[in-house]
């Protein structure tokens, strides 16, 4: 069995103890499999005989994937996911070798931190999602609709009054704008789980997380919100409760220092999110993000994005 075929075998199994050794591991391939990633290793002086821990590892910036193919090894992709960008400020593109792995991690992810998807309704509001086609969150979200109870699938807002009305189990999906003008409609939901993925700009005032989950809790009457982080250049989704996210064992987010990016700060102060992601084996596993977040004591924080980055979020499909 190939390096490669037994990384993806066993990405699930990755825990605390295995994850700084994978990390190792995955540098070392992806440094001589990536010749975009090796060659922006090289121009920081860094080398796998330099490196001693994760702390040390180059961490690609996320805009490499609007301008180049990033690819570890030679394989042709089975699928194309594109970030929900604009024509002026290009669209990143994350080539996906093995799309079953991407949806076996996805459920796993998902499962370990809010529950079997079986036992769930899935009510999926993302307006005008499945005409893209190239959206991750879209298949992530048609694969979990296989396993989700009867009844399940994609609603517009005019029309999901019945569906959350029901006694059953249900989780809504949505992007923040769409639960927004849900929530302003008054609907009363049962024994629902509320789950938002972000994405705002454009759409509607921008609020920030407390405050737009203070709306949702009032207008469709839940004691919690959840939210999904998640990104077109990541094969894993952190999840959250009340804003304090966290990855599945086989990801971890790293805050780095603002103002030197090769220094990471302690917890509960803020910085750029860079994250260390295993599923991205096949990719770039090292990704400087354009957001801001804190770590906390079992997870971490999305503040925000730094002032120069270009918008981000799923409303610009509309």
């Amino acid at each position: 069995m190939s390096f490669i075929e037994q990384f993806r075998q066993n990405t699930h199994l990755i825990n605390e103890a295995t994850f700084a050794d994978s990390s190792l591991a995955a540098f070392d391939f992806q440094y001589n499999t990536n010749s975009v990633y090796r060659s922006y290793c090289q121009y920081l002086k860094k080398t796998p005989q330099s490196i001693r821990n994760i702390g040390e590892i180059p961490f690609l910036p996320i805009a490499f994937f609007k301008s180049h193919t990033i690819k570890s090894g030679s394989w042709k992709e089975e699928k194309i996911f594109k970030s929900s960008g604009t024509t002026a400020t290009g669209r990143s593109q994350h080539y996906i070798q093995d799309l079953e792995y991407y949806h076996q991690l996805a459920k796993r992810s998902f499962e370990r931190h809010v529950g079997p998807i079986t036992d769930y309704r899935i009510i999926a509001l993302l307006p005008s999602y499945r005409e893209q086609g190239d959206s991750s969150l879209i298949s992530m979200v048609d694969y979990f609709l296989k396993y989700a109870k009867k009844g399940s699938g994609y609603f517009l807002s005019q029309d999901i009054s019945e569906a959350l009305q029901s006694d059953e189990r249900k989780l809504l999906i949505g992007v923040s704008y769409a639960l927004l003008d849900l929530a302003e409609k008054d609907i009363n939901t049962r024994n629902c789980l509320v789950m938002e993925t972000g994405g705002m700009k454009g759409r509607r005032k921008e609020l920030t997380r407390e405050e737009l989950h203070s709306k949702l809790r009032k207008g469709l009457k839940v004691d919690q919100v959840w939210s999904e982080y998640g990104m077109t250049e990541l094969l894993s989704q952190a999840y959250g409760k009340d804003g304090n996210f966290s990855f599945p064992s086989w990801a971890k987010c790293l805050i780095r220092d603002i103002n030197d990016p090769f220094t990471f700060l302690e917890k509960n102060k803020t910085g750029g999110i860079n994250i260390i992601d295993l599923a991205n084996i096949d990719s770039c596993c090292f990704i400087e993000t354009k957001d801001l977040g804190k770590a906390s004591k079992n997870g971490f924080h999305v503040l925000g994005r730094f002032d120069n980055s270009d918008i981000r979020g799923c409303n610009l499909l509309i």
